[in-house]
Formats: C-alpha cells, structure tokens, sequence
C-alpha cells in the first residue's frame, strides 16, 4: 500500500505540458506547477495577446508572472527519484511507441491500445474501451489482442466487415461478397471455419508435441550414445597405447639383447685375436733375435768357434699355429645386420596384413545408418577421391603416365623392377590408394575396359579365376565395351543395360557396403549396383583387353 501511495504521489509530480516528471518546478499563483522551461515557453506564445493563462485551469494573469524555482517542490522530486518512483516513466509506459498499437480515440499523443475490436475495427486504450464493457449493445462486439491489422478484416470492396469464409476459394469475405463474386459457393461463417480449423490446429499441436517428445528422446538417446562411443573410443585408444608400448618395450629389450650379444662376440673374438697377435709379435721378436745372433755367428772367422756355436744358435723354437685364423673381408656382423632386416620385414608384412584388419575393425564402428546415395553428380563430387595407379602392381605390357593416372597397353615390355605385387599374367593394375569410407571417382576411357574394384589380396597370377577382376570373390568389376556392359563377380555375369559412354563414374559406400557403376555424360545413369559387404578396404582396379587401349583416372577436383 505505501508503494502504490507513493506511485501516486509521482505521477502528481508530472508537468501536465511535457507529461515528464518537474524540472526546475515552477508554481504559479493558482497553484498548478510546471516545469520552468515548459510554463515560459507556453507563455512565449501569448506574448502577442498579453494575456498569459494557466495551461490547466485557464487562470488568466496580467502582467506575465514572474516565476522562481519551487525548492521544496524540486527537494521532493530528487527524492522520488533516488527512490526510483519515476512517474515520467511510467506514464511514458502508458503512451504508445512506434511499435505498439495506439488508440484509435485518443487526441494528442495516444496511449497504447488495451483492446481491439473485430466489429468496431478500431482499437481503445483502457479508457476508451470502457463503453464495451458497459453499453449492452457493444457488449456483443468481438474484442481481441491489439493488432495493427484490423483493417486487413474489412472488404476492401464493400467496406464491411469480413464474417464469412468461403471454402470454394478459401479466404475470407463479406455478406455482399456471397451475393456477387462468390454466390453459389461454399460459404459458412468465419467463426465456424475457425472453430473446424481450431480443432484441427490442436491435433496438429498435439502431433508436433509427440513428435517433439520423440525427437527429445532421440536427442537423449543420441547423447548417451555419444558418451558411450566416447567412452569406448578412450578406453581403446588407452589400451591401445599400452600394447603398443609394451612392443615398442619388447623391440627394445630384443635390440638390446642383440646388441649385448654382438658386443659380447665381439670382445671375445678380439681378445683370441689379441692374444695370437702377441704370441705371433714375441715369435716375430724372437726370430728377429736369432737373425741377429744367426748373422754374428756368420761373420766369426774362427772355424772351431762357429762349429762350436753353431747347433744351440740354429735352433728354432715351434712355431705359432696360426692356421685357425678365418679372413672374411666385410663379412663379420653383416649376417647378423642380414638377419635382422629379414625380422623387420616379417614384421612389416605382420603389421601390414593385421593392420588392415584393425581399420576395418575401426571402420565396422558405427552409430548412424549410412546416408543415402547422392541423386546428382554435385552431390557425388562431394566424396571425389584423388586416386593413383601403382606401378609396382602394373602388368609389364602397361604403360602408366600423367602422374601414374593413365594407363594404356603397348607393344613394348615396361622395364618394371620385380615386385609380388605385380599382376604378370593379365594386363590389369591397382590403385595405390586403399579405399574405405564414402568415396567416388571417374574412369575415362578409349577401348575395352574393366573398371573393377579389388581386394590387396587377390591373386597375381595363376588362371584366370585366380587373378581376373570380377572372376573371383575378392573382386567387382564392370566390363565396357564399345556398345555394351557386363558386370562379373564370383565368375557370374551379368548382363547390363543403359546408355554407352566413354566414361564411368563408381560409387563406394565401403562402410555401407554399397558399390554403383554409372553412365556419365550429360547426365548420370546408374548401370548396377552392388550391395555386399566388405571385409577389407578394396583398391580401383583397372583392365585393358587389347593393344593400344587406354583408360584414365580423372581429375575431378
């Protein structure tokens, strides 16, 4: 109750001229205060007539009254508004801004609107629309949330109001309306429209509810997911890290012990060396010795003398054996260096061969169905690869170029180093890119091609079944003719139809197990489509049935 007391007490501290609360208050003689700027420049404007009056009660005075500042009246202003009761501001609420909806009543600056009405197609503040609640007559006016679009209700044919809904055109009309354009449509009232539409508003708002309550257990659901994946995906990568450190820990203790082992060899065989190296030296000092005396004694004139000395001086003690020395120039350790690279090898076709296991393994992770299919060839384009022939599989009859992205079939043997990759009883070559994921690429070509896809581990050689794309289960492939295609797998043709061109675009879902060949040219037709699933990553794989063919993997990007 004081609140609202001193509420009120504010608002009689508004200038009536500005509607603000007193600046400067002024009080003239009838007893009304203003704002000292607001009263003189009110008088400024009677300064023609002479007569200068009170803006509230009409009071005249002459000669224009000399007014000075009300000191206790703007004491008691600046403590209303230390206080925060500020009536300027909360009659500037009650009037109405630019983005409000005013009173269509109101003279002078309005006050916002409090209702609208559907039958006066005007809008009153709360003064205003006090009749409504009080004229038995108006009480039956239909009052809404204020709008600015009234008008949007009233014929802008007929200048009436809009009751009735024509179902035929769907939209909303007047009374006259039915008479004229509209007549013999299906027409009811605008209210009973609503109230069938109503219903089906709340059916429709109870179905987003559901939907919404589904959604939000999707969302749960999908975050718990997300944690539990997270959670998996830390544990294996700790485990993981430990495993992996405790091989790197193993090749250290193995190089270790390999290294003690070679040092250790190595410090007895140079101490058996060093020790038959003094035994020769003190042999070699020795014989220098008996040179020596055996020189002297040569010398001696004395003939009694050097048959006396002769037999203790020509002695010779035995010989060092020095038949177990075993001279291998540059060939000591080196066996020892031979056999570890022969360990690091088996490790690295150990590692090569498990590692694609653990991709898949990784890859088979999923939350997520597989999206779709693209539909254009925009939406292929988003998963183009970048992919390159290796040499080291190519047929020795193939010659790659453009960056390893061409092949063509020549008359003339490639000088190819030797390799078990190396496909050597059909033309055929791989990519050197393994393909997993969502990839797409294109083959352009001049000639009888096979665009396939393959396992790393398909056969090199041997019969056709062995190693032909497409006559296997370990790979897929589209045989393009001139005005024909085929699709093989497992030995098993297919007969295909559809629209020849030079160039093919394939499709790979890995995780999906999705493989498409398609037609492009203009536009893209789908050939076949594979669905399997993949154990391994698979490689492009390319075929070229006769000389001079060609077949290029294009840049798409």
């Amino acid at each position: 109750m004081a609140q609202q007391g001193a509420q009120l007490d504010g608002a009689n501290f508004c200038c009536s001229i500005c509607l603000d609360l007193l600046k400067d208050p002024v009080t003239t003689t009838c007893g009304h205060s203003y704002c000292m700027s607001c009263i003189n420049n009110f008088w400024d404007e009677e300064d023609q007539r002479k007569i200068y009056s009170c803006p509230q009660c009409r009071q005249a005075f002459t000669p224009r009254p000399v007014l000075k500042k009300n000191t206790m009246l703007a004491a008691l202003v600046e403590q209303l508004k230390k206080t925060g009761l500020q009536a300027a501001a909360a009659a500037d609420h009650c009037y109405a801004g630019p983005e409000d909806v005013a009173c269509d009543v109101c003279t002078g600056r309005k006050l916002k609107a409090f209702k609208s009405c559907l039958t006066c197609s005007a809008s009153y503040c709360e003064n205003h629309l006090q009749p409504h609640f009080e004229s038995t007559k108006l009480k039956k006016h239909k009052l809404m949330e204020p709008s600015e679009k009234l008008q949007e209700n009233i014929c802008s044919r007929h200048d009436e109001v809009m009751k009735i809904f024509c179902r035929t055109d769907k939209k909303c009309i007047c009374y006259l309306c039915t008479m004229e354009d509209h007549k013999g449509h299906d027409t009811v009232p605008a209210a009973a429209e609503r109230t069938e539409r109503q219903r089906e508003l709340e059916v429709s708002r109870l179905n987003i509810q559901q939907r919404i309550q589904d959604r939000e257990k999707d969302v749960k659901l999908l975050q718990q997911e997300v944690e539990a994946v997270s959670r998996s995906a830390d544990k294996a990568v700790e485990d993981s890290e430990k495993i992996f450190t405790q091989l790197i820990h193993l090749l250290q203790k193995r190089s270790y012990n390999v290294k003690q082992q070679i040092r250790s060899q190595q410090e007895t065989e140079v101490s058996g060396v060093k020790e038959l190296q003094e035994k020769l030296q003190q042999e070699i000092t020795e014989l220098k010795r008996k040179d020596a005396e055996l020189k002297q004694l040569s010398h001696t004139e004395d003939h009694n003398q050097f048959l006396h000395n002769y037999p203790s001086v020509s002695q010779l003690s035995e010989p060092t054996d020095s038949s177990s020395i075993n001279i291998r120039p540059l060939r000591y350790f080196e066996d020892v260096t031979a056999a570890v690279s022969e360990l690091r090898d088996k490790l690295q076709d150990i590692l090569r061969d498990k590692w694609t296991n653990i991709s898949l393994r990784v890859a088979e992770v999923k939350v997520l169905l597989p999206e779709p299919e693209p539909k254009t060839r925009a939406g292929f384009l988003k998963y183009s690869r970048e992919i390159t022939l290796d040499p080291n599989t190519a047929n020795t009859w193939l010659f790659l170029s453009e960056g390893n992205r061409k092949v063509k079939w020549t008359s003339k043997h490639q000088s190819y180093s030797s390799h078990r990759d190396r496909f050597y009883d059909r033309r055929q070559v791989l990519s050197r890119e393994s393909l997993t994921g969502r990839c797409y690429w294109e083959v352009e070509r001049r000639g009888e091609v096979r665009v396939a896809v393959a396992y790393k581990n398909i056969s090199r050689g041997g019969n056709r079944n062995e190693c032909g794309f497409g006559y296997n289960d370990k790979s897929w492939s589209l045989v393009c003719g001139t005005d024909w295609y085929q699709f093989w797998f497992n030995n098993i043709l297919t007969p295909i139809s559809g629209p020849v061109s030079s160039r093919v675009g394939v499709y790979l879902d890995h995780r999906a197990g999705i493989l498409s060949f398609y037609s492009v040219s203009e536009t893209m037709t789908l050939l076949h489509r594979v669905q399997t699933t993949f154990t391994q990553p698979v490689y492009a794989g390319l075929h070229l049935y006769f000389e001079g063919v060609t077949a290029e993997l294009c840049k798409l990007k």
